[in-house]
């Protein structure tokens, strides 16, 4: 397990592996059982459920094959598009799986029947989930997350346990890919309105914004994006492939280069490219730089086979970054912050606060002041100073708060709209008396 990894449950892996040897049992989990309860509290799935373990899915099962690979996972019958996203992402980086994978054995080589992983708790550090390795299944095959190859079981080894942190499998469904991100990685994340902030019609802005993406993408960060839905309008599909209402994986952000042999290289003629992936698995955009679009005969055939092009419906594809600012309305941004040196350049200086509101009987000792509308009271939220030095020329400042799906079960579980304003203070001179 991971060494500084909580026990979530006070359930401890080595023990559990211990018991399971000693008494040459499979691991049945009590804190997660093989029960309708653990399935959903509102929409049951679509058939007969049976919880089936890997060999019992299989004759050849691995928690591998060949790999851990972005094209692994597809969604299942529950809508949570944005953790499956995640775990796109997630799979294109080979040390964060590494620290969320903390305990998961072979699949084909354990007797155990058990896996355990680490995700990072808002206020708690990271805790070790353990979970048994029965799935549901409806007439032999499972229903939730999966991979396309049918004795691979990592990602639905990965979600089961995810899906323990939030209850049950149904309050996985609707989230933001950003939280999952986080989740697995520990990492800082920011959410960009693309619509609000009119990325596609001020070119000055967008080419800022793409420096921002490929600079956060070549530092190992992780980035997800989707299409505003009305209601009636959740994972519809538009003409021109995509799909709203429905997050989609950032696999990589590129500078391309234009045109064929030596001269390419002496015009040194760029366009800025994203590439996507659908979690289903399928469906994808339809328009300039698709798989098959007649844009890409501007690219040299070394360029192609260095992008790794594919021309087949697995969900990954390309567009233009500018395409991407027009038709996707918000991205997630999740930057890994290193404490330490990021680049020759920059230090990064990491900083924590951890509070909570509490009710007061005396209104103006309460710690919750509303937003700058209460202008009497709007003083009363918490307040944090900082200083920039010169030699800072960046700053994040992120808010978070405890993930809630666990109470989706009990009618609640939606997290509180909380937001914070930064202000500049004038430059103040402190003195001391010298006695």
């Amino acid at each position: 397990m991971f060494s500084s990894a909580v026990p979530y449950k006070n359930q401890h892996y080595s023990e559990i592996k211990k018991d399971c040897i000693d008494n040459k049992t499979l691991f049945e989990d009590p804190e997660f059982p093989a029960t309708n309860a653990s399935l959903y509290f509102r929409k049951p799935p679509p058939g007969r459920v049976e919880w089936k373990r890997p060999r019992e899915i299989s004759d050849d099962p691995h928690l591998f094959v060949e790999g851990i690979s972005s094209h692994d996972l597809n969604q299942g019958v529950v809508g949570n598009c944005w953790f499956v996203a995640a775990c796109s992402c997630l799979a294109l980086k080979p040390n964060l799986w590494k620290k969320t994978r903390s305990g998961t054995q072979n699949t084909r080589r354990t007797t155990l029947g058990s896996s355990t992983f680490s995700f990072g708790c808002l206020g708690n550090g990271w805790s070790g989930v353990v979970v048994d390795d029965r799935l549901p299944t409806i007439n032999g095959e499972l229903i939730y997350c999966h991979s396309k190859d049918n004795n691979e079981f990592w990602s639905a080894l990965l979600e089961k346990a995810y899906a323990k942190l939030a209850g049950c499998y149904e309050s996985l469904e609707g989230g933001n890919t950003g939280d999952a991100v986080v989740d697995f990685s520990g990492a800082v994340s920011e959410t960009i309105s693309l619509e609000t902030e009119a990325y596609y019609k001020d070119q000055e802005k967008q080419d800022h914004l793409f420096e921002d993406l490929l600079k956060v993408y070549d530092r190992g960060g992780i980035i997800s994006c989707s299409i505003k839905a009305q209601p009636h309008e959740i994972e519809a599909k538009m003409a021109n492939g995509l799909v709203k209402g429905h997050a989609y994986s950032v696999t990589a952000v590129k500078r391309v280069r234009l045109g064929h042999g030596l001269l390419a290289y002496f015009k040194n003629e760029t366009i800025p490219l994203m590439r996507m992936r659908n979690p289903w698995g399928k469906m994808e955009w339809n328009g300039a730089w698709s798989d098959s679009s007649e844009e890409w005969s501007k690219v040299g055939d070394m360029e192609r086979g260095n992008l790794g092009i594919t021309v087949e419906d697995d969900g990954e594809f390309w567009m233009s970054f500018t395409d991407w600012c027009k038709f996707f309305t918000e991205a997630d941004v999740c930057r890994l912050i290193n404490t330490s040196v990021i680049s020759v350049h920059k230090t990064w200086h990491e900083v924590v606060h951890f509070g909570s509101w509490t009710k007061n009987a005396e209104p103006l000792l309460n710690r919750c002041g509303g937003c700058a509308n209460h202008k009497q009271t709007f003083l009363q939220n918490p307040q944090y100073m900082f200083d920039v030095t010169k030699e800072v020329d960046e700053v994040l400042i992120s808010l978070q708060q405890k993930d809630l799906k666990i109470h989706r079960k009990v009618g609640q579980g939606e997290n509180l709209s909380i937001g914070f304003g930064v202000f500049q203070l004038p430059e103040i001179w402190l003195c001391s008396n010298t006695p």
